[in-house]
């Protein structure tokens, strides 16, 4: 209920007049049952501006120092992800990574969306980098559709560090969904698992024209 009242009613008229976030098809996502929104990954801002086009809520599985933070930015930051029911998750892999898993097919099992960004954080220089093939595991666990998503621009609104978010107009690309249901059961093959991100990872950079680099985000950030 706080979502939709914050969607319909607040943050939501807000961000259309001053950003003016455009998307093109939203019909390619389904209007009920459990699907991922698998995108892109720019900005902070990323997870307001995916789900604002769609009709029904979208979850996503977010990092746990968004809800620890101290002080009133911290403290804002934490009613909001609760506010909006996004999900703390460890991420530091092991024991967590299948904590992470585990989490997200219980909210796929509801029919719910699950939002998840492939790269596993953001791009710290604007390049689509190289999936993690924990959504591909989930994919085939959960045997749900996958809609790529493309986010454009959104980096110009908020960078890495950038506090204060600037105004400009964004934009949201939903992809016609992948099946990837004929994979059933293979979920322990490496190749499989790598074969069905790199996919999802490809589709998403044919909706937003990104440039690719062949590595993990996470190590051009050492």
């Amino acid at each position: 209920m706080t979502y939709l009242f914050l969607k319909t009613f607040i943050i939501g008229p807000i961000l259309h007049v001053l950003f003016r976030p455009w998307s093109t098809g939203l019909e390619n996502v389904p209007k009920s049952g459990g699907a991922i929104l698998a995108s892109n990954h720019l900005s902070f801002s990323d997870s307001i501006f995916l789900p604002l086009k769609c009709s029904r809520p979208v979850t996503f599985l977010a990092k746990s120092d968004y809800f620890t933070g101290k002080g009133i930015k911290g403290l804002l930051t934490r009613w909001f992800f609760k506010a909006t029911g996004q999900i703390p998750i460890d991420r530091t892999g092991g024991k967590a990574s299948e904590a992470s898993l585990n989490t997200g097919l219980s909210i796929l099992a509801k029919d719910l969306l699950l939002g998840i960004y492939p790269e596993g954080t953001r791009s710290p220089n604007g390049f689509l980098h190289r999936g993690r093939t924990g959504i591909a595991r989930m994919v085939l666990e959960a045997q749900v559709p996958v809609i790529p998503v493309a986010m454009i621009d959104t980096q110009k609104v908020q960078k890495i560090g950038q506090t204060r978010p600037r105004v400009r107009r964004v934009g949201v690309v939903y992809g016609e969904a992948l099946d990837f249901n004929r994979f059933a059961g293979m979920e322990a093959e490496r190749a499989v698992l790598r074969a069905i991100t790199d996919k999802i990872v490809y589709e998403t950079k044919y909706l937003g024209g990104q440039r690719y680099q062949d590595s993990y985000a996470s190590s051009k950030r050492n």
